[in-house]
């Protein structure tokens, strides 16, 4: 391990390592090497029939390794922070997915990464249309959603106000799974009624919202009318939204610059997003996060411009999550010079996913 150059996986930074394949290989010493590795990771290690710290070398030999992101239900986060960290390690603020899939799954996300990301989300937020010095009013889950914490560090950062509403996608996926239309309806009212408190009281030009909460303000004429008198920046994540949708929301509220975002609590992050002709292609911020789009029936990547089921990929120095395969389907695409693996476009979920239906509800 000599010419292991462990200072390759240091962030923030302003611009990734330029060598991939030396970065892979000092993740794959770091998350694997006794002193450095968690304990997650040492303990899965004994379980291979090969040695990582040998027969990983590059990124396609990744996919020799096993897919245990629903470990990440049950396992104790301190088994998740790397010993390289030091004792004691940094404090890692915890995240956790939405449950869309069964119980739901933790992230420990240790300081230098959390700067990296809030960086890249200040750089997004800007290049959309975001009006810095004016307030964001956020429609997005809090608690322990990753979210709401970027979103208001985000909004300090650019000079902002943040006006958080209370979201729970939990609630409201146990309420459709149970066909509770009418519960869901009014649990839809009461984020719209805090939604109009702030809209109608104070200074906000700025809105993150998931689709079908913009879906429902587009359904209020009085809704409608605050956010085009005061909103000049609206960005979508969460839910996913075909461009049919996007294109009537963009003559709904024809005076607003409308963005898309696409991320995982399982990667960590959210991609870069670029326009290409008709299509808002998603850009993983590789090598630290990578997608491949496969056939699941195979594991085949499928030609560019087709449908395929994507796998995505997190390494960085503090986690380390391969070949993680998602609930999304997306459109394979080449990603601009120098990344690491694909590029996606129309993304939607899969209707059954590890045996249980996909919900999607508000979020």
């Amino acid at each position: 391990m000599a010419d292991i150059d462990f200072s390759l996986l240091d962030v923030p930074r302003d611009a990734p390592p330029p060598d991939p394949e030396a970065y892979l290989r000092a993740a794959i010493a770091w998350h694997f090497g006794a002193d450095s590795g968690s304990p997650f990771w040492l303990r899965m290690a004994g379980t291979l029939d090969f040695d990582p710290l040998t027969d990983v070398r590059t990124f396609a030999d990744l996919r020799r390794l096993p897919n245990l992101v629903d470990e990440l239900r049950n396992v104790a986060i301190e088994d998740l922070i790397p010993r390289g960290y030091g004792s004691p390690a940094p404090i890692a603020r915890i995240f956790e997915s939405g449950g869309t899939t069964g119980a739901p799954k933790r992230t420990a996300q240790l300081p230098d990464w959390v700067e990296q990301v809030t960086r890249w989300q200040v750089e997004d937020f800007t290049a959309g249309g975001f009006v810095p010095g004016r307030g964001l009013l956020c429609l997005m889950p809090s608690g322990p959603h990753g979210v709401g914490h970027f979103d208001r560090v985000v909004a300090e950062r650019l000079g902002s106000t943040f006006h958080p509403i209370d979201l729970d996608p939990r609630w409201v996926k146990k309420l459709a799974a149970r066909n509770a239309t009418l519960e869901i309806a009014a649990y839809v009212d009461h984020l719209l009624e805090q939604a109009r408190y702030v809209l109608e009281t104070q200074d906000v030009v700025n809105l993150h919202a998931t689709p079908p909460l913009v879906e429902a303000i587009a359904r209020d004429d009085g809704l409608v009318d605050l956010v085009n008198s005061k909103i000049r920046y609206l960005l979508l994540s969460g839910a996913h939204v075909g461009m049919d949708t996007l294109d009537l929301l963009g003559q709904i509220f024809p005076d607003t610059a409308i963005a898309m975002a696409f991320g995982s609590t399982m990667v960590l992050s959210q991609a870069a997003t670029r326009i290409e002709g008709d299509s808002i292609v998603f850009d993983p911020r590789s090598p630290y996060v990578f997608f491949w789009v496969i056939d699941p029936d195979t594991g085949v990547e499928v030609p560019y411009g087709d449908r395929g089921q994507v796998v995505m990929n997190h390494v960085s120095k503090g986690m380390f999550i391969p070949n993680n395969l998602e609930r999304d389907t997306a459109i394979r695409w080449p990603g601009p010079d120098g990344q690491i693996g694909d590029s996606v476009s129309e993304v939607a979920p899969v209707t059954v996913f590890g045996g249980e239906p996909v919900i999607e509800g508000v979020y």
